[in-house]
């Protein structure tokens, strides 16, 4: 592959719902430019982004793929992405390194969670986005219906730059509104094209497409308008440039027609990507911040610049070790060159330096500004980290990915295998940072935090796959919390006495409540030396045990105060160890004389569903005792907002996908800790007593 500058190389996230054809559109591209000889199937497993084998066993996209190829003497650098929203933090990754997105939209199905989640993450990236209505040859496809409900749904600025004329089994036709030519394709699956006049019945509504687009085009530029306002037309040069520019501010997204399964329509997309499509000179220049430091700091797209890049990704491939995927932001990066990890201020020398084109690599001597590579064999360099000259440091943001929403106590099923999964899941999450394994000292338990069931499932199969080792999979603990609703105290005495010298320790010991969320607090009120000083932290010490240990359901203690007040002492059989049994003994009874209550953890949870699916969605929160706290729309989708006790939150994103047929997506966080009712409290302290046996 030759070498490209900057305004020569196109950076594109193919994103959308799942099963809306990103990876066999990935596929066509590579085929149309000439990168692969053969288009790949996901039914046959030879797709060129699917070739990992739980891809191909499962037949879907587990990871991003970058896919890099040349056509019209531009470099495509193609990130194919999952659909399935378990692998949402591969999306994220991906947008975090292009210059736009290109999002695929059902012919069949129309705009569906995913394709609005994908539209929505574009958005918090301003980058521009594309539409490409796909699956055109499916039974059932209606195109009028997609740009209907597209229109509504993502705004006017969505403009078809064609339309077909044939759609369903039979499709092979589409009027090009920019051409103002009907394309009919060969249906040999080699993408050929045969041009022709629009059919008469078809002219008025290519005129009216292509009024809306000059229109468009002619407002992202005054000196643009004054002339479309003056002439009353624009140049094809001009309406391109003015494309240009309503695609990087986000004002336009032209919308096209393929069968990507077929290869039709794909050549005139990547034509269009290459004419309009956004280089990394068109955008915003690329910022960050001195290490250390929120002073902000911009860097040119250019090769004359010091040089900085962002690691985005990060792959283990067998006999080649970890394979870190990068975006130059400025500068060129040389193999063989060195420079500053400046996340972690460690020295990082590059070796070989790979173009990719799914599993395969290519290797090459240099990368330029604004575009993406993979370099192999980095030592002290992570998925988010930045690389820059030692001379001119800069720290550019990482990825933000979003909150777990699936959380299981995962226990190996051999003994002594504890460092052997630490070391596995610490390999996995170099991969793929969207998961994490909390430790959790309160409850003894080990948590893996994921983005859904089958992400879970993934990590599990590939933690066997890789490092052989089995987990046991049970429901993660609750950390319940203990407290009171009234004041107590309680006097007790420690005595024993077993020949020669005895124990003896005596304590009185009041408890009141505080205000949620004061935390704990011990104060000593003895008076007249009834426990000698030097026994008071012991009290204190007992006391602060049975805080942590619990009372009535083994959970820690919260928002008390503790006083020791009276008591007395034996001048031979006095100890630290007597006053400590004293003072929790004193403080237990105490505690269960002021009305304990068990305390359980309440998280907010956001759920966007379909509008049909929303009486379901609040019937199943309210079954788990939630409560809803209120509801937005959002073009045809709900948002419900609702607090809901994380005891009923076990596998809810699969619950959710089942009773919206995959359609909807929810986020939760912890809100608070709220006292139970009766009833739930009397079980929770049972199943608590049953698990201490």
């Amino acid at each position: 592959m030759k070498e490209y500058k900057s305004k020569d190389i196109r950076n594109l996230a193919l994103i959308g719902h799942s099963s809306s054809g990103k990876t066999t559109l990935t596929e066509a591209m590579l085929f149309s430019s000439g990168a692969i000889n053969r288009q790949g199937s996901i039914d046959e497993g030879t797709t060129t982004s699917d070739y990992r084998n739980d891809e191909k066993e499962r037949k879907i996209s587990l990871q991003s793929s970058l896919n890099q190829f040349e056509f019209n003497d531009i470099k495509m650098n193609v990130l194919d992405t999952p659909g399935y929203s378990d692998f949402v933090g591969e999306v994220k990754s991906a947008l975090r390194v292009s210059d736009m997105a290109l999002i695929t939209v059902h012919a069949v199905s129309g705009i569906e969670v995913g394709t609005e989640q994908s539209w929505e993450f574009a958005k918090e990236r301003s980058l521009g986005t594309l539409l490409v209505v796909n699956l055109l040859d499916k039974e059932n496809s209606n195109f009028e219906k997609v740009i209907n409900v597209t229109s509504k749904r993502l705004g006017s600025g969505v403009l078809p730059v064609q339309f077909p004329i044939n759609e369903g089994p039979g499709f092979d036709s589409i009027v090009d509104v920019l051409r103002g030519k009907l394309i009919k394709f060969s249906k040999d699956g080699k993408g050929n094209e045969e041009l022709s006049d629009i059919p008469e019945e078809h002219e008025a509504r290519a005129a009216k497409l292509k009024q809306a687009l000059i229109d468009s085009a002619a407002e992202t530029d005054d000196d643009l308008l004054e002339r479309y306002l003056d002439s009353g037309e624009l140049s094809d040069e001009e309406l391109i440039s003015g494309i240009t520019k309503g695609i990087a501010s986000g004002t336009i997204h032209p919308l096209f027609c393929v069968s990507a399964e077929k290869n039709m329509g794909v050549k005139g997309l990547l034509s269009a990507i290459s004419s309009y499509g956004a280089a990394p000179t068109d955008v915003a220049k690329p910022s960050g911040t001195k290490p250390g430091s929120s002073d902000l700091i911009e860097r040119n797209v250019s090769e004359d610049e010091t040089a900085s890049a962002f690691i985005f990704k990060t792959v283990s491939e067998a006999h080649v070790g970890d394979l870190s995927f990068f975006r130059v932001y400025s500068g060129t990066i040389k193999s063989g060159m060195d420079l500053t990890n400046s996340t972690q201020n460690k020295h990082e020398r590059i070796a070989q330096i790979y173009v990719i084109k799914g599993h395969e690599r290519k290797e090459t001597s240099h990368v330029n500004a604004g575009d993406i590579a993979a370099v192999v064999k980095l030592k002290n360099t992570h998925t988010g980290d930045t690389l820059s000259d030692s001379h001119a440091q800069i720290v550019y943001e990482p990825t933000q990915y979003p909150e777990a929403v699936l959380s299981v106590a995962i226990s190996s099923k051999e003994q002594g295998e504890e460092d052997k999964i630490g070391t596995g899941l610490a390999a996995l999450h170099a991969e793929d940072p969207s998961f994490h394994l909390e430790i959790d000292s309160e409850l003894s338990q080990m948590v893996l935090h994921s983005q859904g069931e089958l992400h879970m499932e993934v990590i599990l199969s590939r933690l066997k796959d890789r490092f052989n080792v089995s987990l046991d999979k049970t429901p993660p603990k609750i950390p319940y919390r203990e407290t009171i609703k009234s004041s107590g105290d309680h006097r007790a005495k420690y005595k024993k006495q077993s020949g020669g010298r005895g124990q003896y320790g005596d304590a009185h010991v009041k408890v009141e409540p505080l205000k949620r969320g004061t935390g704990n607090e011990f104060v000593n009120k003895v008076v007249g030396g009834v426990i000698p000083t030097k026994f008071i932290p012991s009290v204190e010490k007992g006391i602060i045990e049975s805080i942590e240990k619990g009372i009535i359901a083994d959970s820690k203690i919260v928002d008390i105060k503790a006083t020791v007040y009276d008591g007395s002492y034996h001048a031979v059989d006095s100890s630290d160890v007597a006053f400590k049994i004293a003072g929790a003994m004193a403080f237990k009874q105490a505690f269960l004389n002021a009305k304990p209550v068990i305390l359980e953890p309440i998280y907010d949870i956001q759920v966007k569903v379909p509008e049909e699916h929303m009486g379901d969605v609040m019937g199943d929160l309210t079954s788990r005792r939630g409560k809803i706290g209120g509801m937005d729309g959002d073009g045809h989708f709900q948002i419900i907002n609702a607090k809901v006790p994380l005891a009923e939150l076990y596998k809810y994103s699969t619950s959710l996908r089942s009773i919206t047929a995959g359609r909807g997506i929810h986020s939760q966080s912890f809100s608070h800790y709220e006292e139970t009712t009766s009833d739930v409290g009397k079980n929770i302290i049972k199943k608590m007593s049953s698990e201490e046996e």
